[in-house]
């Protein structure tokens, strides 16, 4: 069993990460507790606006239970997990909300509490907030005999501290670029062990696609290719804090480019990347088309490609007519519903449309007035030009 959590702010946006049914097949509000709102996104505002009357900034804590994959809690066993990390963490009878999160028939639970105890106004500290998690859950493994996870914290037992696990914020920005931070991990720590100075190993670092900067809260920071940014003394394995702050003492933080100015260079690179891609792509292409050294296999080869687009085309042409299709369908299932209520209306024309029923009136209308003047039987008003040319008499000739 694992459990995470730490203090935070933002109870809407907290709201809208607990509610996501987008990264989640099911989502179920087990519990609201002493809270007005019996909602979500209610319950979590309420408890936020308890913090008003204090100086906390953080007032609300939100944790995460996740059992193996193998085991699934019953309702009993649920309410004595959140009952005994609340009395861990020092949480006892504070207002709470409790979700359920199912996803490829895995469960894990999110609670969330408030730090401010209303009688004195105070909030409940959240120190050593690590080790109260890990103590909870090798608790409540014996007592639910599941299989025991090696924590960092508690109950070592001489065993090495295991590698630390990827953060929420990490989890995102893998999600978001497509790059895994083990894999960048085994590329640094390997780029370090071959370098021997602190300049060789910026400059390994460039060569791999890698962009030296500096840190706003680490002293150095790397940007992948995607933009992902990442503490370099994490992507080295085993490398303290303070020995890779020796060991880049050459280098001048003040020549480095900001973490902004790095991101921008990294998007500047891929572009050139897809760019170069794009031309090879292209030049493979043409090297097809000129394989023959005659006109009939440059033909041949130039009419294979030209099926392979027109496939592509017209597969995305059918997909658009069965999406029109089905949007016809569901408005003709509107509008029959709405016979009784509403008269049908009349198809809109198109601009065109009125264009050419206009042009057409007008057409008509010309053709019968010339065929009454080749009859003779339409006189000419005063407001004719014809009948105000002078010099002109209309009768001779007749």
């Amino acid at each position: 069993m694992i459990i995470k959590g730490k203090s935070r702010a933002g109870a809407a946006g907290l709201a809208k990460h607990l509610g996501n049914a987008e990264t989640n097949e099911r989502i179920t509000l087990l519990e609201t507790r002493g809270t007005v709102a019996d909602d979500l996104r209610g319950a979590l505002l309420e408890m936020e606006a308890y913090a008003a009357g204090s100086r906390c900034q953080k007032s609300l804590y939100h944790a995460a239970i996740s059992p193996g994959l193998q085991y699934r809690l019953s309702p009993e066993q649920q309410r004595e997990a959140f009952d005994t990390l609340e009395a861990e963490l020092g949480l006892t009878g504070r207002s709470r909300v409790v979700v359920l999160h199912e996803k490829l028939g895995r469960q894990h639970f999110h609670m969330v509490w408030s730090r401010i105890d209303l009688g004195t106004m105070k909030s409940a500290s959240d120190s050593h907030n690590y080790r109260k998690h890990e103590k909870a859950a090798r608790d409540l493994e014996r007592a639910f005999g599941h299989e025991r996870v090696q924590g960092a914290h508690v109950e070592r037992g001489g065993v090495k501290r295991p590698a630390r696990t990827p953060s929420r914020s990490e989890l995102r920005q893998e999600e978001r670029t497509g790059i895994k931070s083990q894999r960048v991990r085994a590329d640094v720590t390997a780029i370090f062990r071959a370098s021997d100075s602190a300049a060789s190993f910026a400059a390994a670092l460039a060569e791999r696609g890698y962009i030296l900067a500096p840190g706003d809260r680490r002293d150095f920071v790397i940007v992948d290719h995607a933009g992902g940014i990442h503490s370099l003394a994490r992507r080295i394995e085993d490398m303290k804090a303070e020995q890779l702050r020796q060991f880049m003492a050459p280098i001048d933080r003040s020549t480095l480019p900001d973490i902004e100015r790095a991101r921008e260079i990294a998007a500047q690179r891929s572009r050139e990347t897809d760019e170069l891609e794009q031309s090879k792509s292209q030049g493979r292409k043409e090297r097809k088309y000129a394989s023959g050294a005659d006109y009939v296999s440059q033909t041949r080869a130039a009419l294979k490609d030209h099926q392979k687009r027109q496939k592509q085309l017209d597969a995305r042409a059918d997909a658009i007519r069965m999406f029109d299709d089905e949007s016809g369908k569901r408005k003709n299932n509107t509008s029959t519903r709405n016979d009784d209520s509403k008269p049908a209306k009349k198809p809109k024309r198109s601009r065109i449309q009125e264009m050419n029923a206009e042009f057409g009136k007008e057409s008509a209308t010309n053709e019968a007035k010339l065929k009454k003047l080749q009859d003779g039987s339409t006189e000419r008003g005063a407001d004719d030009p014809l009948s105000k040319a002078p010099g002109r008499d209309r009768t001779r000739g007749r």
